[in-house]
């Protein structure tokens, strides 16, 4: 008994390890450590051989405590938001990496509870535990709005082969990938047989011709027709400046002057950071003219972040207040805004107010004292073609802005590949952070948005990382954190490309996998109530 305890015990350890290790990590400067393409076979692995043999209320109480610890120290970067930056008492900031390692835990919990209850006994475990995991990963990613941070497929960001297949099944092959070879190491270590052998055989084999067929359908470049010079700016504003009064005036001058390096060198399209404007576009000229002008002088489109507003047209006073895009087209005039859809919670708003209004304040409120209002749906922008001095009406490109929490989630970014964006283009403020893994972890969290629909993306953020991102997923050209940086790009454009299935379709694979499980759930609450009853 003192040695299965022990063994458990040993597991469950390196089930935490591996999870907290393969995810990116900082390192000193703006270095990484990434372990992922190592570790994330071996997570899943000790995990299954740390809950063997147990019950499932037991294998449940494993599970969660070893997720918790893990996830507890990966997010730990949640005190740097509340109390360096949010300004929030010390004892909040403690206890706030582990709410959202609480949520994650919960979920893993729940694969183990679903392992035990029926995976480890199946006919097939390794193709029924994949599923599991992927149908789990799901539905943490939903599950009361959804942190589907560190997700296991994110691990993998870096095997460029296997990214191939986001465009087909999102983020969740690769968790489905993953947790596959996993559980068959973790079967070989626990049964030692010339079956568990096979499983393992077969597994490899397997995931070995998904990486020929990912190098076969890699993108590329995907027959480009077109070539867009675009520029990332990165302003470096510490977030406690950020809204600084006194200092607006050279917060937003840091702005314009790397857009004027950045139109010197031959940029076409801008992109700011998120919320880079210290002020009100819509409501203060200085602003809105100042950036209407560097648009008609360089003949640019400027895609920059600020705070949206809504007028009462009687009270004439402010009656939501959004978290914006703004496009400035090359006649220097504002055509279009797009509001961000998905908020931060207890960031951009506090859910159910009225029973944690008392206790809690939104942390990035910006300009506004009050919560920031979701906009309505994602929707593309249209970046109008040039030739000569005239804006050519109909002829140009349509590109989805991503803001910020938004490049999270998978079925949000992919409605703007369906609509037809040409080129993603993502603005984020990291600044929160500080010098943690979080900014290099959500670059891998981007990169893999970038492949699941096949388009390049341009990624501008406040403190790093800002970087450029093909459409196979790769990381080609980036800053280093908390340094004034500037990206100027040239990205290959293919007007006429359709979206990717992910991007028509969406989670029709993890929706399968949902699917199935709750059928295999089905079935077995079925025959266990056949025993019972004879």
């Amino acid at each position: 008994m003192r040695s299965e305890a022990a063994v458990r015990c040993a597991a469950l350890s390196v089930y935490a390890l591996c999870t907290l290790f393969s995810f990116p990590h900082a390192l000193s400067g703006s270095d990484a450590l990434d372990l992922g393409l190592g570790l994330a076979w071996f997570g899943p692995a000790a995990l299954i051989v740390g809950i063997a043999g147990q019950r499932p209320a037991r294998a449940m109480g494993f599970a969660f405590l070893a997720s918790l610890a893990s996830h507890a120290v990966l997010f730990h970067w949640f005190y740097i938001v509340t109390v360096r930056y949010g300004e929030m008492p010390s004892w909040i900031g403690f206890f706030a990496p582990l709410v959202p390692a609480l949520y994650v835990s919960l979920f893993t919990a729940l694969f183990a509870w679903l392992w035990t209850r029926m995976g480890s006994t199946s006919r097939r475990p390794i193709l029924v535990g994949a599923i599991l995991w992927v149908a789990v990963d799901w539905a943490r990613g939903h599950f009361l709005g959804g942190f589907p941070w560190a997700t296991l497929g994110y691990a993998l960001h870096l095997d460029w082969p296997l990214l191939a297949w986001s465009k087909w099944a999102g983020v969740y092959v690769l968790s489905f990938f993953a947790a596959a070879v996993g559980i068959a190491l973790g079967r070989l270590w626990l049964q030692r047989s010339s079956t568990a052998l096979r499983g393992l055989g077969v597994s490899l084999v397997l995931v070995t011709i998904a990486h020929f067929v990912g190098v076969a359908t890699s993108p590329g470049d995907f027959g480009a027709n077109s070539i867009v010079r675009v520029a990332a700016v990165q302003g470096n504003i510490e977030q406690g400046e950020k809204w600084n009064q006194a200092r607006r005036e050279r917060i937003f001058e840091t702005y314009l002057r790397l857009s004027r390096e950045a139109a010197e060198k031959g940029a076409t399209w801008i992109v700011w950071p998120e919320t880079a404007v210290p002020g009100l576009i819509e409501v203060e000229p200085r602003y809105s003219a100042r950036l209407g002008d560097l648009a008609r002088e360089y003949k640019i489109s400027l895609i920059v972040g600020g705070t949206g507003v809504s007028v009462d047209p009687v009270s004439r006073g402010f009656t939501d207040f959004f978290d914006s895009a703004f496009l400035f087209d090359a006649t220097g005039t504002q055509r279009d805004r797009y509001d961000k859809t998905h908020l931060v919670p207890f960031g951009e708003f506090v859910p159910l107010r009225n029973l944690f209004g008392q206790f809690f304040k939104s942390l990035a409120r910006g300009l506004s004292n009050s919560d920031i209002t979701a906009g309505l749906a994602p929707r593309t922008l249209v970046i109008d073609a040039l030739e000569g001095s005239e804006q050519v009406r109909g002829a140009g490109l349509r590109v989805g802005v991503v803001i910020c929490y938004e490049l999270l989630f998978p079925d949000l970014v992919r409605r703007f590949g369906r609509e037809g964006a040409a080129v993603l283009l993502a603005m984020t403020n990291d600044a929160w952070y500080g010098r943690t893994g979080a900014p290099h972890q959500f670059l891998a969290i981007s990169a893999v948005r970038a492949a699941e629909n096949s388009r390049w993306m341009v990624r501008s953020a406040n403190t790093g990382i800002s970087a450029v991102i093909d459409a196979s997923g790769r990381v080609r050209r980036s800053t280093p954190l908390f340094e004034e940086a500037l990206i100027v790009a040239d990205i290959p454009v293919a007007t006429d490309l359709q979206p990717t299935f992910y991007a028509r379709f969406g989670d029709v694979f993890a929706g399968i996998c949902v699917v199935v499980s709750m059928l295999l759930l089905g079935r077995q609450e079925m025959m266990l109530r056949r025993r019972r009853t004879q």
